[in-house]
């Protein structure tokens, strides 16, 4: 089964102006990762699908392939959907949404998504362990997952709510982590359906594949991940710690 990464990228984010050419040590945030997406084993080829002449540019000279698709998208997946149908990219059975602000996205969550593919499921996707004090944190995607690690829910509140404080103890949040493996059916049936209720309320595109009941595997890391880069502070944190983040992904 053939792998293609996806790698969508805008200029439109509100929280951090021109979020795809803020740089890195050095590179655009996008070529930084291009830098991780190339690190997943197994992986076919690469292409950023992006809207701007000016991120197009920035990606020239990598070596990877670049699709301009409509400014109209409404999300990664759109974007995805849209490079997955072109005839150059066809021979490609799963394709993975690996998200434009995700640097640091630690490798076993892509090849985890992939594998939940592999294994049957629909869709795949990643999370990690969360601590606790940051379960508030609207920008930081939590994930609740039945008995077969598939996903029930996610939500930008604190899921599982506990009410009495005494299960405190007990309790554990999952993080979700910026990536998306789809069988390419999958892919193209979510990119047909117009945006779901609860993907309009949480802003949160996976939700339109569970609403249509499509099963999103959910790969569980056994440590934290690195956030990734949504903010201006998001952004001068990972500047600030780029060695270190990178020595603790490999």
């Amino acid at each position: 089964m053939p792998v293609l990464i996806v790698i969508p990228a805008r200029l439109g984010s509100t929280r951090l102006a021109r979020k795809p050419l803020q740089l890195l040590a050095g590179e655009p945030l996008i070529v930084r990762v291009i830098e991780r997406a190339r690190e997943v084993p197994g992986v076919d080829h690469i292409v950023v699908a992006t809207d701007a002449a000016e991120v197009a540019e920035a990606v020239r000279g990598t070596g990877v392939d670049v699709a301009m698709t409509r400014t109209d998208l409404s999300s990664g997946t759109d974007r995805a959907a849209a490079v997955a149908i072109r005839s150059d990219y066809h021979r490609f059975d799963i394709i993975v949404n690996m998200q434009g602000d995700e640097p640091f996205l630690p490798i076993a969550a892509v090849t985890g998504a992939i594998d939940r593919v592999r294994g049957g499921d629909a869709i795949g996707t990643a999370a990690a362990p969360m601590d606790p004090a940051l379960r508030d944190d609207p920008s930081r995607v939590k994930v609740v997952c039945n008995d077969l690690s598939r996903a029930i829910y996610f939500s930008r509140l604190a899921i599982p709510a506990v009410r009495d404080a005494a299960d405190l103890p007990d309790a554990h949040w999952w993080q979700h982590l910026g990536v998306y493996a789809y069988r390419r059916e999958a892919l193209l049936r979510v990119a047909s359906l117009p945006p779901s209720r609860l993907e309009r309320m949480e802003r949160l595109e996976q939700l339109r594949a569970l609403e249509a009941g499509l099963p999103i595997g959910v790969a569980l890391l056994d440590r934290p991940a690195p956030p990734g880069i949504d903010t201006p502070e998001d952004l001068a944190i990972a500047v600030a710690q780029w060695p270190d983040h990178v020595g603790a992904m490999r």
